[in-house]
């Protein structure tokens, strides 16, 4: 299904599905047999003409098909479920090691008692970041993808049937650290956040642009390292304006907790 990075939907596993069989292989023939050719000799009969019909007209028929048409499907289901219920559902988007887990672990102690947080866990292998979400005190299930490169709309679905979230709280989807392939799929969510890091350059919006062009909001994280880095917050911002002119930028610390309640604020007011 995925036609940046050559994955399939099929190889996109919930941890709680029966592994995909793999056909079976089938022999080759061999192609190098040498077959002599059969001469059979026919009397001789009178000439007949035989009038050869034209070649049939071959019509060529264009079929379009969009490969996302089903993951768009299972998209507006989610959302539907979300709006009915006033939950507020945030894909969080990074590359690896941006800190999208070390940012929910302070949402959660900071917000404990003010929100309901339910948590959607994307990750290739382990439950290492469910268990640390599971220790701040949120509803949270792992979603393991094996091969896969980003979650899909039907195990956001299947995740969500899980945790039966309550009306108005809100939902984190923390994705496969991927800033290509997940800008491609529509989980249901009514935000997206890119997360991004001081220590990953600020040019990562002109490298990955669907990513940053199909966000609301850019999260720049880990700003207690700045002083240790050659890092321009003001090009990073003005990349992401050039392939997104209304993306939003908070600039955070999950280690510190600067930042946190503009990041806190625009939870309060996101829909």
């Amino acid at each position: 299904m995925c036609a940046t990075c050559g994955c399939s939907g099929n190889g996109h596993q919930l941890k709680t599905l029966l592994p995909v069989l793999k056909p079976a292989s089938f022999a080759g023939l061999a192609m190098d047999t040498q077959v002599e050719p059969l001469v059979v000799e026919a009397p001789e009969k009178p000439a007949v003409r035989v009038q050869t019909p034209p070649p049939p007209v071959k019509t060529l028929v264009d079929l379009e098909r969009d490969i996302l048409d089903k993951n768009k499907r299972m998209a507006e289901r989610n959302r539907g479920f979300f709006e009915a219920r006033n939950i507020r559902a945030i894909n969080l988007v990074s590359s690896p090691g941006s800190g999208k887990t070390a940012l929910l672990e302070r949402t959660l102690a900071d917000r404990a008692g003010k929100d309901r947080f339910y948590v959607i866990e994307g990750d290739q292998q382990t439950d290492r970041d469910a268990e640390r979400i599971a220790a701040g005190g949120a509803p949270v299930v792992q979603i393991n993808t094996g091969k896969g490169c980003h979650l899909e709309a039907d195990m956001v679905h299947q995740a969500i049937r899980s945790l039966q979230p309550e009306t108005d709280s809100i939902v984190f989807i923390e994705n496969v650290g991927n800033l290509v392939c997940p800008s491609m799929f529509d989980l249901g969510e009514g935000r997206r956040v890119v997360v991004i890091s001081v220590t990953e350059g600020e040019d990562k919006p002109i490298k990955y642009p669907d990513m940053f062009h199909t966000a609301d909001l850019c999260v720049i994280n880990k700003i207690d390292l700045l002083p240790y880095l050659q890092f321009d917050l003001e090009q990073l911002k003005k990349y992401g304006r050039q392939v997104n002119p209304n993306l939003e930028f908070l600039e955070v610390s999950a280690t510190t907790g600067a930042g946190m309640e503009g990041w806190y604020a625009w939870l309060s007011f996101t829909v």
